[in-house]
């Protein structure tokens, strides 16, 4: 699992069927005070996340094991949207 940043969506009106329905989102991986980093990236969103959201992400064959990405052609997928991060007894991310 990584922890990331939702920074934008996509739309995509021509894709493979079996992502039809499913919202796209964009993300950069971020540290554990929810700072970004690195390059952005496209993952499934299954809980109805937001730009600004601090999410975790499964990637490779671990993003298909969710019930809406089982059998389908992903590679990323949010399956948690971040409330707050402890780290060494001190909150240093919460959610506005």
């Amino acid at each position: 699992m990584l922890i990331a940043k939702v920074i934008g969506t996509t739309i995509s009106t021509i894709k493979d069927e079996k992502l039809t329905g499913r919202k796209l989102l964009i993300l950069r991986q971020a540290d554990e005070t929810g700072t970004p980093f690195g390059k952005p990236y496209v993952a499934v969103d299954t809980l109805d996340a937001g730009i600004g959201d601090l999410v975790l992400t499964a990637h490779g064959s671990s993003g298909r094991m969710t019930d809406l990405t089982q059998n389908r052609p992903v590679d990323a997928v949010i399956m948690a949207v971040i409330d707050h991060l402890e780290v060494g007894g001190k909150v240093v991310y919460r959610k506005e």
